[in-house]
């Protein structure tokens, strides 16, 4: 059973650590468990009853009010507040809720329901990207663990692989052809499979060939595939040889198409590139990239 001090509630639930004793004192909300020493703490329940009650108060619900309020009746209320407001915090806070219990209904009530509203596409960039970033926050100052962090992780691949498959193939011999890959010691597949879908639904081929390929495997899936372009993300630091002499073998081995970069270690260590090697520094940047070449393809296509 998880432990969290007042400090971990004031991070998980946007509410101030000064404002959750307010509470404490003065409505009786939430009973803290204190240690020898007099210190608080909070177990797993009261962290979910706390969510609930900070997503409640942020939609306009006054304390006084919610404090009369039954356990069931706060759960009630919470989940109609996530189905019809899209305020984007409030859709954070629910999908935090939803981590925080493990609650696959909830989550996939949340989703789905900003999916219909709002697409795919943006669910991915207004909802999940968000929430993925506050995800490594907490995770990264323990205010979550690995178990949490997997299930919401999973969940999430889910949805990308279904919005993927749900996107018809391209027939047509013309439309550009992407080779996409993680290298040796990279794990943002989530975000791999986000640019399949990104690709896919703009009327490209795209094979994705996984994880930990080698540049070995790079060469015969190029030599099989005939790609146009070939992208990857590079976050971890490379511990087998210096990114840059790896972005060079990538310049050297790979002249027949150009190779799209991106990540936090290629913008970090200021890479340089080669003429077929072009760097994406931010998701907005390789939205712009693939505009760009949705412009350029419907210009080609209606000159013909």
């Amino acid at each position: 059973m998880a432990v969290y001090s007042i400090k971990d509630l004031e991070k998980l639930s946007g509410i101030k650590a000064h404002t959750l004793r307010v509470w404490e004192q003065r409505y009786d909300i939430i009973k803290p468990k204190r240690t020898k020493t007099n210190i608080r703490y909070y177990l797993d329940d009261d962290l979910k009853f706390i969510l609930n009650i900070a997503l409640l108060n942020k939609n306009g619900i006054k304390i006084s009010k919610i404090a009369d309020m039954s356990r069931e009746e706060i759960a009630e209320k919470v989940a109609a507040i996530s189905e019809i407001n899209f305020e984007y915090g409030t859709q954070l806070d629910a999908l935090t809720i939803s981590m925080i219990e493990m609650d696959e209904y909830k989550f996939d009530r949340i989703i789905s329901t900003n999916i219909q509203q709002l697409g795919f596409e943006r669910t991915m960039l207004e909802i999940i990207y968000p929430f993925l970033d506050k995800l490594s926050v907490l995770w990264l100052t323990g205010s979550i663990n690995p178990v949490q962090e997997n299930f919401m992780s999973y969940l999430i691949r889910q949805k990308i692989v279904v919005a993927i498959d749900n996107e018809s193939l391209v027939s047509r011999k013309e439309a550009k052809r992407f080779l996409i890959y993680l290298p040796e010691g990279e794990k943002q597949e989530l975000s791999m499979l986000f640019m399949h879908y990104l690709l896919k639904s703009r009327g490209n081929h795209v094979a994705y060939i996984g994880q930990d390929i080698t540049l070995a495997d790079l060469k015969d899936a190029c030599n099989l595939y005939k790609p146009d372009f070939i992208f990857t993300m590079i976050t971890e630091t490379f511990s087998k040889e210096p990114l840059q002499q790896y972005v060079d073998r990538l310049a050297k081995n790979f002249k027949e198409c150009t190779v799209l970069l991106s990540g936090y270690q290629v913008v970090a260590q200021k890479v340089e590139r080669s003429e077929n090697i072009e760097i994406l520094k931010s998701l907005d940047q390789t939205m712009s990239f693939l505009e760009q070449l949705q412009q350029t393809k419907q210009k080609v296509n209606s000159g013909k």
